[in-house]
């Protein structure tokens, strides 16, 4: 088993946001904001090899969104996810399959992208979409929390094309043979939490947004 970091870029969002009840003078030495109360936030995939697959957990934002999403979100960076995938020697269609922790627009929107005509389709054409169906069906009736987070344009195209696999399972479940899912609610409904059993005995955890950032790590503030 093999991991590869995938920079997807850099975005935008409110600090207060994101650290809630930490007061601002304590978070703002960690993550510093603009005149906006904005602090930026990486964009970060996983690409794990193992066996004959090659897995993507997330893909980031895409570049399908208009101006208005953009001027709300600050979408930037020096690489996005195709280019940083193949800074690591890899192209779309080598992707086997495509794990969405969760259907928040940061972590699913470069699931789908626009064809030379303008249709919706995968980004990755030979891939298999990772999913659970607690948390698709949560994704047409969130709360007003999360509304604005679920866009149908990043993966209804999925469940059209037939190339979404939704889970119903929701105990810890054992997808691949080195490869468990945890399921976890609060920050949304059913979110899904890859462990890779590694070969020296250590687990890696693609922690998602229960731990956004390591400015989230530390326990005390």
């Amino acid at each position: 088993m093999k991991f590869h970091v995938i920079d997807a870029g850099r975005f935008k969002l409110d600090g207060g946001a994101m650290f809630g009840v930490v007061p601002k003078v304590i978070w703002n030495k960690l993550n510093p904001a603009d005149e906006n109360n904005m602090c930026t936030w990486a964009l970060r995939c996983l690409l794990v090899e193992y066996e004959d697959r090659k897995i993507l957990v997330d893909t980031g934002m895409g570049n399908k969104q208009d101006e208005r999403f953009r001027s709300h979100f600050h979408p930037h960076g020096n690489t996005d996810l195709i280019s940083s995938l193949a800074e690591k020697g890899f192209s779309p269609e080598d992707i086997t399959d495509v794990f969405i922790t969760h259907m928040h627009f940061d972590h699913v929107g470069g699931a789908v992208k626009f064809d030379e005509i303008g249709n919706l389709v995968p980004t990755f054409p030979n891939a298999k979409y990772w999913s659970n169906k607690k948390h698709y069906d949560w994704a047409f009736s969130p709360n007003m929390r999360e509304k604005a987070s679920f866009l149908h344009e990043n993966f209804v195209p999925l469940k059209e094309g037939g190339v979404l696999e939704l889970l119903d399972d929701y105990e810890r479940y054992k997808w691949m043979d080195k490869i468990s899912i945890g399921f976890y609610y609060g920050h949304t409904e059913a979110m899904m939490v890859p462990e890779f059993e590694m070969d020296n005995g250590k687990k890696l955890i693609y922690m998602a947004d229960l731990m956004p950032s390591t400015a989230h790590v530390r326990l005390p503030y």
